[in-house]
């Protein structure tokens, strides 16, 4: 299995994508603040996803592994949740990015209650 093929790491990619996208339109006071971390955190959820995949032969490392790329997403959620309120994106934006956020994080807790189709 190769994590470029999952689902969730597609859709998370795709999202990192779209945020590195609006967010060259972030002020530049916010470079070493929102800017950089709402990058890192959406770039986090794919690359735990990958890590999570080397891990999928021990069942507690992997789950370990997807839940940190859960805990991204969710921070990835915070930040937009900021964006929006300093009017750094507009309210379409933000439903799009939060929307595609939910549903990568639906796919992770999917993949985490069924291991045995990852495994």
């Amino acid at each position: 299995m190769r994590f470029q093929d999952l689902l969730a790491y597609k859709k998370s990619f795709e999202l990192a994508m779209d945020i590195y996208a609006i967010s060259k339109n972030f002020p530049a006071e916010e470079k070493y603040s929102l800017t950089d971390q709402i990058r890192r955190s959406s770039r986090s959820v794919s690359a735990n996803i990958a890590e999570a995949t080397r891990k999928r032969s021990y069942e507690k490392h992997f789950i370990s592994k997807l839940t940190d790329s859960d805990a991204e997403n969710s921070e990835t959620q915070v930040w937009l949740e900021y964006s929006h309120a300093c009017n750094y994106i507009d309210t379409i934006q933000f439903e799009t990015l939060t929307s595609k956020s939910i549903e990568v994080g639906k796919l992770l807790n999917y993949m985490m209650n069924n291991l045995d189709k990852f495994s």
